[in-house]
């Protein structure tokens, strides 16, 4: 009794303590979650994310990255002339501007680009100061090429221009930028997913051998060093070396000369590993080889080396010296010849592999994103220019020594001529690699395809998703799953469902939400802070105190800085110190338990994200923030100043305990997601209730919403595209979500909302097809415009004549016909002017005669011009919508001819809703024949009830529901991921308003006027229509145009071409006997061609004669296949002859 008494008392005097700390609340009283947490989003999305980074990477390729280049390649002097030199001084980009004739507004926009096919570039100036005889001349500004701007970056005219003056400009205010105009197309520079360069991947080989890899990569070279088991022993292998070195020698090398200290720096006190590694050094007494000298001497007896370029001679030592030095870890310093820090690192690797051998878990993971590195248009730029650049110069010197080898000069040697000639090389490199998308480098033997992309302008979400797309330069073809496979380290980095089907699939991956790319920061702060928080630098250790059971190895972006003994405390106070802004916010540091290594890491490409920090199980972030983030006191920038709130790369998020939602936080918890549906990406975001569909059924709507037809963007009637498809009443859906807020897709949405009814009603529904309803289309439903662009170029010759447009001929004359009814008298077609197949729209003609050797024609000479006239190829009737004349960069004039046809939905075109539900028009009903709603509504769509159960998109359903209530309520619901409007709350409103809660209706049909014998599930859902068309896809063909080769009829329907009868057909042709048919399909439909043939020599004569028998007694006439008429011949040509057994003749 006296015990439960304490015990009472002890709680009562405990009461009011406990009051204070914990505001009266329990100790376990859940957290309150934080209203409107969303709002840092859009913050966020102001400063970073989405399509900032490109437009980051390339402000700081042009504001940072040129002036190292050009410093680190500042002077150009030359062989002949010790006097001469020429130094770089400051270097800068233009704005951008027009170089043709038009002088008085030089500056141009990105509109203006795109319709007269110019390249949207400015002028890169450089300071040079160089020698002219014996005086230094100075010069600044000095043209040295073209640089292409990346349209809404620093240095574009777009850059922080409100809307007002973007409308101005005719551009779009929610246009993503981060693009380039070249030659008046739309270039992508893609995302590049690398593997991370200058650090110890441990990997097992096809022989199932432990490698350690480190790819090194610096300014001056790039270069793959590995230390691979082979027999049991441990090996070397690196490119400049002929054979595989082994690591003692290796070691010996770097002037690590004692057995026992080798064994040390690699194994420590480790009595196993020593045991293991005693092989290697048995190797090293066997090749006997025991000082440095003699390794020395054994490596350089291997190195391959260029002897063309070096003309002084050096001893085997000096060589292997030199690739020591520079060649093998190149990314590791070496100054003065002291390898102390590069023995230590070459020790660590083997060690890794020694580990690895026994010890499965120390092999690294190739496709963890941890170990991935993104490259952005500014570093691939930055590469070439860096290339271009040396070129140029070399090219410079080249041509000083050509003039100055001359000993009598008559003038004295001014290279700024020769600075304005070469600029032509570094406008057409950069134009070249851009437009074609292959980046060749010579230096870096680096020879990579498909870097560039057209922008894809067929919605606007199109071209969003393919800012964010990121391509890897794995092959395709294989099939491996490794790469492929969906990563748990991608969670929050990069979106689960957005990646295409089929060969690509998982290899093309797309950013998430808040995804942020880091560019490279500066090392040495971070260096100065690690020694100060306590790591011991590595130069002084020996390897017994490296590898102590309580000491950690300290890494800086792959290279040993030292070691800590305290590694919980240098953690802590390093992520503090970032906290409080004293080191970046982008480097993280992580603590690799396995390995026993602290990991610092400042180097451009990794992929990061914002987190709020947890401490003491309580969020950073409090509603005051949001508060006042809401009220415009703070911006996102604030949160990271005030250390709430800090950037995660993807090592130290797997080092981190992150809840999801406030409910979720231990004690152990130290990040809180912002909010959980940022883990998609922008196109997957746009799909209400995800997390209520199967997961391929998010994968197929992500490629369909970027085919869907619907608003490209503000400036679209503006614009001459190639193929612009228009949605004629778009329309926001109304079941939104707070991605489709956040990317603006509700102002540029591609789809309208139909009302839908989930019922099996005709047989026209089958697999999928919709029944559409007429009177909805007749009201605008699903009807879209399609413009096609036709230019023509009004050329000059070398013989100085040049094409011209023609007036029509006149109505009454002869050679008048249909066809130019629409050409007005300056020869070109008049706006509103309709056009048939056939119709001429541009009555051009040229010379009869334009190569130089014709002649100049005289004044006297008049010159004869033959009609060379653009025609109308489309069955159905188009419209000239928009007409622009123009002239090129090099004056040329140049028409652009926009034709618009306007398409109402058909049998064969294909909807989707947001759920990867595709289906095709089955049938067009009469509105009276529809069912309808007790309160007359009529679906604009039926769709068939089968296509749920299969594919579980229980999101479609919610969607309906959503939808109906929304609009019963008069507002828009949402259906954000992991969120958004609840079912029960939807089921209320719909009770509130006299309808069944599930959504279902009491439905009548049209044709009998009877009530239907079950309810109805009846309601919006938002459609989209996308691309394909029947219009566009419809061919048959009786006869036509054949092949010249092989007379065959001519492919695709583009050449009007023929239906082939394959190899598969065939052989269902032949299982069937139907012999007859074989022969007139495969060759009377196709290519029969008559052939004499010889009878006695069985080969191919000419009428009548046979040219082997010299004779035309046996000759026979039959018919073959064109086709092995010229395989026969082919052979013939080969020396092999085939002959021909008649039948008649057996």
């Amino acid at each position: 009794m006296t015990e439960k008494h304490n015990h009472d008392l002890e709680k009562d005097s405990l009461e009011p303590l406990k009051a204070e700390y914990y505001e009266g609340k329990h100790l376990a009283a859940p957290i309150r979650e934080i209203e409107d947490k969303w709002k840092l989003l859009p913050a966020y999305l102001k400063v970073k994310g989405l399509v900032k980074q490109h437009i980051d990477s390339f402000n700081y390729f042009v504001n940072v990255d040129l002036k190292n280049i050009i410093k680190a390649n500042e002077k150009v002097t030359s062989d002949v002339d010790p006097h001469f030199y020429l130094k770089y001084t400051g270097i800068r980009v233009g704005s951008p501007e027009r170089t043709d004739a038009d002088v008085a507004n030089r500056s141009y926009t990105p509109h203006e680009c795109r319709l007269r096919d110019l390249t949207y570039s400015a002028n890169i100036y450089v300071d040079v100061e160089y020698t002219r005889g014996r005086q230094i001349v100075k010069r600044k500004n000095v043209m040295i090429g073209r640089l292409p701007i990346m349209l809404r970056s620093s240095h574009c005219v777009l850059a922080g221009k409100s809307e007002a003056d973007l409308a101005r400009m005719k551009e779009c205010p929610l246009d993503p930028g981060g693009y380039f105009v070249v030659k008046g197309t739309e270039k992508v520079i893609l995302v590049q997913e690398q593997l991370s360069k200058n650090r110890i991947i441990v990997d097992v080989d096809k022989k199932e051998n432990i490698v350690a890899n480190v790819q090194s990569s610096t300014h001056e070279r790039k270069s793959k060093t590995a230390i691979f088991v082979k027999h049991g022993k441990i090996y070397l292998k690196h490119n400049s070396i002929a054979e595989d070195i082994p690591v003692a020698i290796f070691m010996k090398a770097l002037g690590v000369q004692s057995d026992r200290e080798i064994a040390q720096l690699v194994c420590g006190n480790d009595h196993e590993l020593n045991d293991a590694f005693a092989i290697n050094i048995e190797e090293s007494s066997r090749l006997r080889v025991f000082t440095q000298m003699q390794a020395l001497d054994f490596i350089g007896g291997k190195v391959k080396i260029n002897r063309k370029l070096s003309t002084v001679k050096k001893t085997l030592a000096e060589e292997a010296l030199e690739v020591l030095a520079t060649v093998i870890l190149a990314h590791v310093p070496v100054e003065n010849l002291n390898f102390r820090e590069k023995s230590i690192y070459a020790a660590v690797m083997i060690r890794r592999v020694l580990v690895a051998m026994t010890d499965h878990v120390q092999v690294d993971d190739r496709d963890y994103v941890g170990n991935k590195r993104l490259e952005l248009a500014g570093q691939l730029l930055s590469l070439l220019f860096e290339d271009l650049f040396k070129k140029f110069n070399s090219d410079l010197k080249i041509s000083a020594d050509k003039v100055l080898k001359k000993p009598n000069r008559t003038q004295e040697f001014d290279i700024f001529n020769q600075l304005v000639l070469h600029g032509d090389h570094i406008t057409s490199g950069f134009i070249r690699a851009i437009s074609t998308g292959n980046w060749v480098l010579k230096r870096f033997k680096m020879d990579r395809a498909g870097i560039t992309q057209v922008l894809s302008r067929l919605s606007y979400i199109s071209a969003l998703g393919m800012m964010t797309r990121i391509s890897s330069q794995f092959e395709k073809t294989r099939k491996v799953s490794g790469p492929r496979a969906l990563q748990p380290s991608q969670w929050g980095m990069l979106c689960p469902s957005d990646t295409p089907e089929g060969e690509a699939c998982g290899l093309v991956k797309n950013l998430a939400l808040m995804t942020h790319i880091t560019t490279d920061q500066e090392e040495e702060p971070i260096r100065k802070i690690a020694f100060t928080l306590g790591v011991e630098d590595v130069n002084r250790l020996t390897g017994a105190e490296i590898y102590l059971p309580n000491t950690f190895i300290v890494l800086l972006n792959g290279n040993i800085l030292g070691i800590t003994r305290r590694v919980q405390h240098f953690v802590r106070s390093f992520r503090r110190l970032r906290r409080v802004g004293r080191v970046s916010e982008f480097v993280s540091v992580f603590v690799n338990i396995h390995q026993r290594t602290v990991n610092l890491s400042s180097d451009g490409g990794r992929i990061c994200r914002p987190l709020i920090i947890v401490e003491n199980s309580k969020p950073a972030v409090t509603q005051q923030h949001i508060n006042d983030l809401i009220a415009g006191k703070l911006v996102f920038d604030d949160f990271l100043k005030k250390g709430v709130i800090e950037y995660v790369d993807v090592n130290e998020e797997s080092d981190s305990n992150i809840a999801v939602y406030e409910k979720d936080i231990i004690p152990q918890t130290t990040h809180l997601e912002i909010e959980p549906f940022t883990l998609l990406g922008a196109v997957a975001g746009l799909i209400p209730y995800p997390h209520h569909n199967q997961s391929p059924r998010n994968t197929y709507q992500c490629a369909m919403g970027k085919q869907a037809i619907g608003a490209i963007g503000y400036n679209q009637l503006n614009r001459i595209e190639t193929l612009i498809y228009l949605m004629v009443y778009p329309q926001q859906p109304m079941v939104k979500t707070k991605t489709i807020e956040l990317i603006g897709y509700d102002k540029l949405p591609a789809g309208q909302n139909a009302t839908v009814a989930v019922m099996s009603y005709s047989g026209y529904d089958i697999e999928d097809a919709l029944v559409l309803n007429k009177s909805g289309l007749d009201r605008g439903f699903g009807r879209c415009q399609v413009m096609r662009k036709y230019a023509s170029l009004v050329k000059r010759y070398p013989n100085g004549t040049h094409d011209r447009l023609a007036d029509p001929p006149a109505r009454n004359s002869d050679a008048w016909n249909d066809s130019y009814d629409a050409i007005e008298p300056d020869g070109i077609a008049g706006v509103g002017e309709p056009l048939e197949a056939g119709s001429i729209y541009i009555n051009k003609q040229t010379p009869v005669s334009s190569g130089l050797d014709a002649g100049v024609p005289g004044a006297s000479q008049s010159v004869a011009y033959k009609p060379a006239p653009q025609r109308y190829k489309s069955p159905q009737t188009g419209y000239i919508d928009k007409v622009l004349f123009t002239t090129t960069e090099s004056d040329q004039t140049l028409i652009k001819i926009n034709i618009r046809q306007t398409r109402r939905p058909e049998l064969g075109d294909k909807f989707s809703s947001r759920h990867g539900q595709k289906g095709v028009c089955g049938i067009i009903v009469q509105q009276e024949d529809m069912p309808f709603s007790d309160l007359g509504v009529c679906p604009d769509i039926i769709m068939n009830p089968h296509g749920f159960p299969s594919r579980m998109t229980v999101g479609k359903m919610i969607e309906l529901l959503a939808g109906k209530a929304g609009v019963l309520d008069g507002s828009l619901q949402y259906g954000t991921a992991f969120g958004g409007s609840k079912v029960e709350d939807m089921s209320r409103i719909l009770i509130s308003h006299g309808f069944n809660y599930s959504g279902k209706d009491y439905v009548t049909s049209g044709i009998t006027g009877e009530p239907l014998s079950a309810y109805i599930f009846f309601g919006p859902i938002y459609y989209q229509k996308l691309k394909h068309m029947v219009m566009d896809k419809m061919h048959a063909r009786a006869r036509g145009p054949r092949a010249t080769l092989t007379r065959q009829p001519t492919e695709g329907r583009s050449r009007d071409g023929g239906l082939r009868l394959g190899e598969m057909e065939r052989d269902c042709l032949i299982g069937y006997g139907a012999s007859m048919l074989l022969l007139e399909r495969l060759m009377i439909s196709s290519d029969a061609f008559e052939v004499h043939v010889c009878d006695a020599c069985g080969l191919i004569g000419y009428a009548g004669w046979c040219q082997y028998c010299k004779s035309s007694k046996f000759m026979k006439t039959m018919e073959i296949p064109y086709a092995a008429k010229l395989l026969f011949q082919e052979l013939m040509a080969m020396n092999i002859s085939p002959r021909m057994i008649l039948e008649d003749s057996i």
